[in-house]
């Protein structure tokens, strides 16, 4: 890791950092309701380290296979690292989800929660969950429906998992505000506290409408491999 990358990363850290906080401010919001998740999927370990060296702890994975690769000796390295998976999870790697993470955002259909409901008694980790929830009703994307919510927080609920939260990946083409405001509306209705939305390009119109973690891959480590 090069002083240039470090010091790259660490400005970008804080200038998001200070448009989170000035979009807050803006609007009303205490500054620490928004919480940067660095999405560091696909990004060379250098990157990642460089942000953990600039003092961030807190980091979203998209795919199990990969975070385990990147984070295994780093948890070990860096005390205070909060791990969320933010990609879509398959249950034959609940085993290693439950493991690794410490949240777990992509919770879409029965079936998912159920595996991570086992996975859970038998590690003994008990991890909050999001719920992702398809706004966009996109066929090809995962996520549950918006009418099928309340069933799933039925089953989380009999499971006993614990919910903190919804999360959405708005369609690329649309305005995301309106998927934004959506999420929240649905978050209010089932009384949950967390909003996972916003990415790169829309992280401070996500802050003014009440995200309390967004998760920001580009921003912050520039352009993907």
């Amino acid at each position: 890791m090069t002083a240039d990358l470090k010091s790259t990363i660490t400005a970008n850290l804080l200038q998001i950092d200070t448009e989170i906080k000035k979009m807050c401010k803006h609007v009303g919001r205490e500054k620490s309701k928004a919480r940067l998740i660095a999405a560091s999927k696909v990004q060379p370990k250098e990157n990642v380290v460089a942000a953990l060296e600039a003092g961030h702890k807190v980091f979203g994975e998209n795919r199990v296979q990969e975070a385990q690769e990147r984070w295994s000796d780093l948890k070990q390295n860096y005390e205070g690292i909060e791990l969320h998976l933010i990609g879509g999870l398959q249950t034959n790697k609940a085993a290693e989800a439950v493991a690794l993470f410490d949240v777990i955002q992509s919770v879409d259909r029965p079936k998912l929660a159920r595996f991570l409901a086992r996975e859970m008694k038998a590690q003994n980790r008990h991890l909050p969950l999001y719920l992702q929830i398809n706004t966009g009703a996109e066929e090809q994307k995962g996520g549950c429906m918006v009418a099928d919510l309340p069933a799933l927080l039925d089953v989380c609920a009999e499971l006993e998992l614990e919910v903190q939260g919804l999360m959405c990946i708005p369609p690329a083409d649309d305005d995301p505000s309106l998927h934004f405001s959506l999420l929240k509306k649905l978050a209010k209705h089932h009384k949950l506290e967390r909003l996972s939305m916003g990415m790169s390009s829309d992280y401070a119109l996500a802050a003014s409408m009440g995200a309390t973690d967004i998760r920001v891959g580009t921003a912050v480590f520039g352009a993907r491999e």
